[in-house]
Parts: C-alpha cells; sequence; structure tokens
C-alpha cells in the first residue's frame, strides 16, 4: 500500500499506510492522528512512557507490542514509524511469508540509500513460524529493518529465543472504562471525522452498555456505535435498546489455545481452592458463554477434586466425575448445570492436598531409592520353590482379626517408618486421622 498517515502538521509523512480521511468506518477515521490522543497506554507513551525516548525521535530499537484486540498496537507502530521519519512497510503474518519479507528487505536496501529509515510492522507475528522468525533475523541483527510485531498471546510460547533476544517487548492493557467512555465522547463530538454533525446524544444506560459490552476493545464499541446511530434520527438520543440490538452478539474474548485461555482456566481453579462459589461460577460461565469446549473446565474439576479437597470430602471426586459425565451424555447448554453443580459443591467442600503431598512425598522416595526389594512376607509364594525361599511367611491375613487390623510393616526395610499420608484437619479427615491413630499403633504393638 502506498500513501500517507497524516500526524502533526511537523511530522513528516509515513509511506505504506492508508490515509485517515472522513471515508470508512467510524473506528478507522478515529484512529489516533497524534500522540495526544493515544487512550489508556500512559505507561508506554505517556510523558515518562517507556517508549518517550523514541517518541522524541531517538533511535528506536526492535519492538513486540502484546495486547489485546484493539487496545491500540497497530495505531502505535504507525506513530513510532512516523516520529522516526522512517519508511513503513506494514505486512500480516497471517498471509505474508518469505516472499514478502525479501521484498520488504529489497526496499529497506533501496531506501537505506537515500539514508532513510525502514520500519517492517509485521501485525499477528506469532502466525509466523519459526524458519518465517528466523529469515528475519540477520535484517533486524543489521538494522536494515526495525522490527515492530505486534500479538495478542504470549511471546515467550510463541516467538523463537533468538527473535525474542533481539527485540524488546512491551505489553499494552485493554483500554480502561473511563478511556473508552472519553472515546465514546470523541466520536460523537469529532464534526470531521465522528459523529458530531449529527448531534447524537447517548442515555447513560447505552453509554454503560457500550463501554461494558466491549471487553476493553475501542474498535467493537465504535462500529456498535455506529451500527446503533445508524437508525437514530440526527439530534436523537441514543437508547439502551439501541445499543443492545448493535451489541446482540457480543465476542467474549477468549482463545481455545492461546494465553488468555490458560488465563481463565487459572482463575476458575484457584476460585474453587479459594473456595469462593461465586468467583467459580462466574468463570466457569466465562469459559462457557465464549464457547469453551465444556469438557476442559470438566477434567480439571476432577482433578481438583483429588488434589485440593481429596479426602477431607470424598465425594467431591465422585461429583466431578459424574458432572464429567453428564457433560458428555447431555451436551451443551445443559450440561452447564450440572458443571455449575460441581463448581459450588467444589468451592464450599473442606480443602485438603494431604492426598497430592501424600503421593509426591512416596514418589520421591522410590526416585531416589530405586528397586528396593519387596518384603518376603508381601511376596505370593506360588510355587514350592517360593515357599523355601520364605515368600508369604509371616504374612498376617487382615479378615482373620475381629478388627481387620494387622501388627506387621508393609513398607520396604530401608522406608520402615515413613509417613506419606498425614491428614489435615478439615472435613472428614479429621475422623480419619483417628482411625490411622488406631492402625499405627496396633501395628506398633
Amino acid at each position: 500500500m502506498d500513501g500517507e498517515l497524516p500526524l502533526e502538521p511537523a511530522a513528516p509523512p509515513v509511506s505504506g499506510s492508508a490515509p485517515i480521511t472522513d471515508a470508512g468506518p467510524l473506528a478507522a477515521r478515529l484512529r489516533p492522528q497524534r500522540w495526544q490522543e493515544v487512550l489508556g497506554q500512559a505507561e508506554l507513551v505517556g510523558e515518562r512512557g517507556a517508549l518517550q525516548a523514541a517518541l522524541e525521535g531517538s533511535t528506536l530499537p526492535s519492538v513486540v507490542l502484546v495486547g489485546p484486540p484493539g487496545s491500540g498496537k497497530t495505531t502505535i507502530a504507525q506513530l513510532l514509524a512516523a516520529a522516526q521519519s522512517a519508511h513503513l512497510i506494514a505486512l500480516s503474518a497471517v498471509s505474508a511469508g518469505v516472499g514478502e519479507v525479501r521484498a520488504a528487505v529489497a526496499e529497506a536496501r533501496t531506501r537505506q540509500k537515500i539514508n532513510q529509515r525502514t520500519v517492517l510492522f509485521l501485525d499477528e507475528i506469532h502466525h509466523f513460524s519459526r524458519t518465517q522468525q528466523d529469515a528475519l533475523l540477520p535484517h533486524v541483527e543489521s538494522g536494515l529493518l526495525t522490527l515492530i510485531g505486534a500479538t495478542t498471546e504470549n511471546p515467550s510460547f510463541q516467538l523463537s529465543g533468538a527473535l525474542l533476544s533481539r527485540v524488546q517487548v512491551f505489553e499494552l492493557e485493554p483500554l480502561t472504562r473511563e478511556a473508552l467512555s472519553e472515546l465514546l465522547d470523541r466520536a460523537l463530538i469529532d464534526r470531521e471525522l465522528g459523529l458530531g454533525e449529527r448531534q447524537l446524544r447517548l442515555t447513560q444506560g447505552a453509554r454503560q452498555l457500550l463501554v461494558a459490552r466491549s471487553g476493553g476493545d475501542a474498535r467493537i464499541m465504535l462500529n456498535a456505535l455506529e451500527q446503533a446511530a445508524g437508525g437514530a434520527p440526527d439530534g436523537s438520543e441514543i437508547a439502551e435498546a439501541a445499543a443492545l440490538r448493535a451489541l446482540s452478539s457480543p465476542v467474549l474474548r477468549h482463545d481455545r489455545a492461546g494465553d488468555f485461555h490458560y488465563q481463565l482456566l487459572s482463575a476458575f481453579i484457584k476460585s474453587l481452592r479459594g473456595s469462593d462459589p461465586d468467583a467459580a461460577v462466574y468463570w466457569l460461565a466465562r469459559l462457557l458463554e465464549a464457547g469453551e469446549d465444556p469438557t476442559v473446565p470438566a477434567r480439571r474439576m476432577v482433578i481438583l477434586a483429588a488434589e485440593d479437597v481429596g479426602l477431607a470430602q470424598p465425594r467431591a471426586l465422585e461429583l466431578a466425575v459424574a458432572a464429567h459425565a453428564a457433560v458428555r451424555v447431555v451436551g451443551m447448554p445443559e450440561g452447564r448445570l450440572p458443571l455449575a453443580e460441581a463448581a459450588i459443591f467444589l468451592a464450599l467442600a473442606p480443602k485438603s492436598n494431604s492426598v497430592y503431598t501424600a503421593y509426591g512425598a512416596a514418589a520421591e522416595d522410590v526416585r531416589s531409592q530405586l528397586h528396593l526389594p519387596v518384603p518376603l512376607h508381601l511376596r505370593n509364594a506360588v510355587t514350592g520353590r517360593d515357599r523355601q525361599k520364605g515368600y508369604g511367611e509371616g504374612y498376617q491375613y487382615a479378615h482373620d482379626d475381629p478388627q481387620g487390623m494387622v501388627s506387621h510393616e508393609h513398607l520396604p526395610e530401608e522406608l520402615l517408618g515413613r509417613k506419606y499420608y498425614r491428614p489435615s484437619a478439615h472435613g472428614e479427615e479429621e475422623m480419619l486421622e483417628k482411625r490411622l491413630a488406631e492402625i499405627r499403633q496396633r501395628r506398633q504393638s
């Protein structure tokens, strides 16, 4: 693409980006044209922001901008290039390949001859394979290209170590409600690029709805505002019902394999472990309403029932397994109810990780003392030779005892006295602790 991005009057043009005019969607028209118009990212582009030196014209390092959709990654890339008087080449990693990168390198060499720097903006950089990322390395390292990558994913997982070592990573936050509300005002007042000529107003309910349903994404909010305004007469007030129609199919932020997916699951599990049923149901709803596979939170609850509730409430595992089975039998949307039931039960259940710690301690002894022999009295005497060697000698059959107890040990001799299971004082484990004390006393007698 050829064209210019108009910035402040004294700023040089940026080639390779589309001009901002009064044509096109409202969100595109209101894309910030000056640093002062960028909202919600003061830690990066404010007076003491991390990118302040680059904004003032100092050499811009290669960077990767990480943030959710609609937080301003593309805008910041364009303004950074303009601040550097650089030629901007914009590519999308979804559709571009090594061929487009080679063409960008060739153009950068041409620009270098006239002492003009080249900034390569690579949107959705996480879609580039490791091979494609490696193709960028020599040109980024030599300074021929200044790379600005943009991604919604965790770069530590999606970018190669070699590329990460050559860039600085900056994180953008979702726009706050205050920033989104200010952007709404700008859209309604601006007569040149916004809706100011139409003198429209928003009811408080409509404003709150547009801000809350946008999920911090300025693009979603402005698209919804434009749609709601399309059916409103000039000079009128846009009501909550119109805003609701424009947002009739809100898109919940979620990805089934990305960083945010695991953040939601983490919040769900930590709410269950923290005995907060309200938060547990909320995060479960966030997952399910965004289209998550319901067996994913179901499996996590099965794990949590054994790891974090355990024998303090043995029914927890039964209910978690039943909820998992129920979801597979009835499907969605009905499956959300057994999942919610299990989530509430698990959140309210007494907590104990004694099963988890018992297995961990036993496994540590297994790893540190490999191949300890099975005590002779615990071995089955299948053949005459086995009996000659003493297999099964001294073994006590528990059912021969009136109390169903035995006095001999069951661990290898080297591990006698080890106590892996230590009951908590929570829930039903209090009774198990008394039972265990009786068993251990009998064994020592």
